[in-house]
């Protein structure tokens, strides 16, 4: 890893409030798409009501058209992590299915991603199930140590240590996946910092109020080694492992935490882990 010298720029907030706009298109976006996933959907389908639902909402898809991206979602399966091309693919009952999803509201930006199984519990393997609770732990675990003072790198320390413990629990070496982190966000989908899922030694540029970022960890049911397909975009397992992705947008408040693209703005899960659940406005 080469750590160059990355800033992490304060908003104001009434930037934040622009972005919770963002946020909340995202999150209520994502919330449509986990209750239209089923079997027989295809991952072109729902691509197809997420633009709808965006656009309705006043919002510009932020993947669409992005270094040629020719989704407004990334919907990956199985074995697949991240970047995942919709298409004509059809969904099956025990699939699992990442969808990652991004909005623009007034030139700020939303990103999360949530994990889901096709049809349900009842419907999944265990494994799969576990590997999708440590992966939200894990980013849950990230948002929680965000605060003041702390740098931003440090959050991978963390973040890794929920997998581990995950993992110890469930009996199984989660991987981390290696290369891919979450970022800083704001006017542009992706900014500096980098928000790595893994410890690093340097801590990062330090945190203040007025933060922006995007965590998400990316959990794999073996390595942590992945490849592009030829669609150049799309990122799998190499050993063919399945793979789970959750991501939310967070601000950093002057009382606490706000998590932009949570519905609820993360009060729920903060007051479970002890977190301070701070909402401007």
């Amino acid at each position: 890893m080469i750590f160059g010298r990355e800033k992490l720029p304060a908003k104001t907030p009434e930037q934040i409030l622009l972005m919770r706009r963002a946020g909340l298109v995202v999150g209520e976006c994502l919330q449509l798409l986990a209750g239209s996933v089923r079997g027989g959907t295809t991952t072109g389908r729902l691509d197809a009501l997420a633009e709808e639902f965006i656009r309705e909402r006043g919002g510009t898809p932020s993947f669409l058209g992005y270094y040629g991206f020719p989704g407004t979602l990334c919907v990956s399966v199985n074995d697949e992590v991240v970047h995942g091309i919709p298409g004509d693919r059809e969904l099956h009952d025990g699939d699992l299915v990442s969808i990652d999803c991004g909005a623009i509201v007034e030139g700020w930006h939303g990103d999360a991603a949530i994990t889901v199984v096709v049809g349900g519990d009842d419907a999944a393997r265990p494994e799969d199930l576990q590997l999708s609770a440590a992966t939200r732990r894990a980013l849950w675990a990230g948002i929680a140590a965000l605060r003041p003072g702390i740098g931003i790198y440090e959050l991978g320390g963390v973040i890794e240590d929920s997998a581990r413990a995950s993992g110890r629990a469930d009996g199984r070496d989660y991987g981390i996946l290696d290369g891919y982190t979450g970022h800083g966000i704001g006017t542009e989908m992706h900014m500096e910092p980098t928000v790595y899922n893994e410890r690093v030694r340097p801590k990062g540029p330090l945190v203040h109020v007025g933060a922006t970022v995007a965590i998400e960890p990316m959990l794999t049911l073996g390595t942590h080694e992945s490849h592009e397909l030829d669609d150049e975009w799309t990122v799998v397992t190499e050993d063919g492992s399945r793979a789970a992705h959750w991501e939310h947008t967070v601000a950093v408040t002057d009382g606490g935490l706000w998590v932009l693209t949570a519905v609820d703005g993360g009060a729920a899960e903060l007051s479970a882990l002890g977190a301070p659940y701070a909402p401007i406005g």
